[in-house]
């Protein structure tokens, strides 16, 4: 806990500040906080991908003993899907239908049971009409996207002449890679409990980003975001689909509001496929030339990926192709299918993950045609700065990643020729990739207050989708403030504390823990700047550089009997606590320097030929 160079809690093993909640089931999810007068939603979904609601009958479900209420556009109040940022959301303002699995109606209920029973009983009738459904069938329909790649990059991008590149290359590679759809399936699916009190709205979501559902559920109801608070202390597993407010969230809120009680409202895991996002199907051309030595030429990466009809999403495939290898010609283009589905999502790693298949297997294809080793060809092509930008790294250390890897690996015994290794009736292939993904760190802010009884509580309003972000922040926490971890409690999860950014992209560690560090140093600072100032203190009139803060006390460097607690300080001033307030966020770092994360990623494939059994 000192404040000198090395650091006494940070990087150093820790259980899990949150561990023992989890593993007693003290840690109370989205729905499951008991509350009084608790109601129950079920979403109604549509059984077609295209049309209109020709009729809609809910008198069986009316009937059921307990239903409250059954809202369809019939009845709804009025609210907007279109405003803001962010997803256009579907809350039951009219008649049409434009993807299989979107919410048509809210039964609400006094038990869960109930308002099951009761949505099945709905009678619905169409005008359907025929859906575009398949991506394949409609490339010629591929359009350049209105907006930015997420990243805030350009949907396309060019330097050099890359059909010179690939004209002049003594090798080319050409090849179609495609990736399907992919649906999340987190442990903890979306789940909303609705509270209003008055005409202040109390949400308990399962979210990626409490601050954003706040102003997209604010935008939709017609209300000040001041009065919508989101509360989300744990999230079951996110991975992207819960980093966006969909439809389900206001949709509880209005169910709420409706039959004037709390409503839980719990999507079922076979309404996770369409209303809530997924990782889009992409097709994926990528075209390589280069010299005989193994030097690229030119590389091209033009990728395809499904959108909805009625909002925009890019899986932005083409990111890493535009940084990750040295060439004097690259283009990255993407285009955009309209499909009558739901509007695709984040999936972690969006755009790298699916993107860098197709790059690193058309490497693999290049390395096969030139006879080159698939590390050395990478190192042939190594990037010593970031070669669409022209800046340098902020760090990379891939050179080492590729050394490490290959070592651990064995990758020195690997024989490159189709079908030659073999274990018994095993075929066995070796491969290797390179891994790679942005640095992201955006403004957020923290508190942090030092107690009277020696204690601290820190306050940030992030989220913690299972990542450790409680146990990280106590650690940073801990060090700024020269307290144990056992002295600190760190609390995230509610709009009431400062503000953070979503949980992805993988920056809250860096965006939060920034702030986090700041707010402790602060409150610390203010602390020994009382004692410095006092009289009555063993420290009085030192120099701050001279005093070091450990396990709750301040100590000259020099002569560690010169010391007192926080606890003695705070006494003998008669204050309840120490406070400070800290903002953090990125400078002009980004503008000098490229800012991402590498990796080497080795992989034993083994196939039983005759029976197609394949192990990793």
């Amino acid at each position: 806990m000192n404040t000198g160079d090395t650091n006494i809690v940070v990087g150093k093993p820790l259980n899990r500040v949150d561990g023992r909640l989890k593993v007693t089931g003290g840690a109370r999810y989205a729905a499951e906080f008991p509350i009084a007068k608790m109601t129950y939603g079920v979403t109604i979904q549509s059984a077609i991908a295209k049309g209109k609601i020709a009729q809609i009958d809910t008198k069986a479900a009316e009937r059921v003993p307990g239903v409250l209420a059954v809202i369809t556009h019939l009845n709804a109040p009025k609210a907007s899907g279109e405003k803001g940022g962010g997803r256009k959301l579907q809350v039951l303002q009219d008649n049409i239908v434009l993807y299989s699995g979107q919410h048509i109606g809210v039964v609400i209920a006094d038990t869960f049971e109930r308002a099951m029973y009761a949505a099945s009983l709905v009678q619905v009738r169409y005008d359907e009409e025929k859906p575009t459904i398949n991506m394949r069938d409609n490339l010629a329909k591929a359009y350049l996207p209105k907006g930015k790649i997420p990243g805030g990059e350009p949907s396309d991008l060019t330097h050099g002449n890359v059909n010179q590149g690939l004209a002049t290359a003594a090798v080319r590679v050409d090849q179609t890679y495609t990736t399907p759809i992919e649906n999340h399936n987190p442990m903890e699916p979306h789940a909303t409990t609705a509270v209003w009190q008055g005409d202040e709205l109390l949400l308990y979501d399962a979210t990626q980003g409490i601050f954003s559902t706040q102003e997209k559920v604010a935008e939709v109801l017609g209300i000040e975001p001041e009065k919508v608070r989101i509360m989300s202390y744990f999230v079951g597993g996110g991975f992207g689909c819960k980093g966006s407010a969909w439809s389900h969230v206001p949709l509880a809120a209005i169910a709420a509001r409706q039959v004037n009680r709390p409503v839980k409202l719990v999507l079922g895991r076979i309404q996770m496929y369409g209303p809530v996002g997924f990782r889009p199907e992409t097709i994926q051309q990528v075209s390589l030339g280069a010299t005989r030595d193994g030097k690229l030429t030119a590389l091209r990466h033009a990728g395809t990926s499904q959108t909805s009809t009625f909002d925009e999403f890019i899986e932005p495939v083409g990111k890493s192709a535009r940084m990750l290898y040295a060439s004097p010609n690259i283009e990255t283009t993407h285009r955009l299918v309209q499909l009558d589905q739901g509007t695709p999502t984040y999936m972690r790693a969006p755009g790298e993950a699916s993107g860098s298949f197709a790059l690193e297997s058309a490497m693999d294809e290049l390395a096969y045609a030139l006879n080159i080793d698939p590390v050395e060809l990478r190192l042939r092509n190594y990037a010593e700065v970031d070669p669409s930008k022209g800046i340098p790294w902020s760090s990379k250390s891939l050179r080492e990643c590729y050394k490490l890897g290959a070592e651990k690996f064995g990758w020195q015994k690997r024989n490159p020729k189709p079908r030659s290794m073999r274990d018994g009736n095993y075929l066995i292939g070796w491969g290797m990739a390179t891994a790679t993904y942005p640095t992201y760190r955006s403004p957020a802010s923290a508190i942090a207050k030092i107690m009277a009884d020696g204690t601290a509580v820190v306050l940030s309003g992030s989220q913690d989708i299972g990542t450790g972000t409680y146990t990280v922040m106590t650690q940073v926490a801990a060090e700024a403030l020269g307290l144990p971890v056992s002295k600190v409690r760190f609390e995230l999860g509610d709009t009431k504390m400062p503000k953070t950014p979503v949980s992805g992209g993988s920056q809250t560690a860096a965006s939060v823990s920034s702030a986090v560090h700041l707010a402790g140093n602060q409150a610390r600072s203010q602390l020994l700047q009382l004692a410095l100032a006092d009289q009555k203190s063993p420290l009085y009139s030192s120099k701050a550089e001279d005093v070091i803060a450990e396990n709750g006390s301040f100590f000259l460097k020099n002569k560690s009997s010169a010391s007192e607690t926080y606890q003695a300080i705070l006494a003998r001033h008669g204050k309840k606590m120490i406070e400070a307030r800290a903002d953090a966020k990125p400078g002009e770092e980004q503008k000098k320097f490229s800012m991402h994360s590498f990796g080497a990623q080795f992989a034993e494939v083994r196939v039983e030929p005759d029976l197609g059994e394949v192990r990793v």
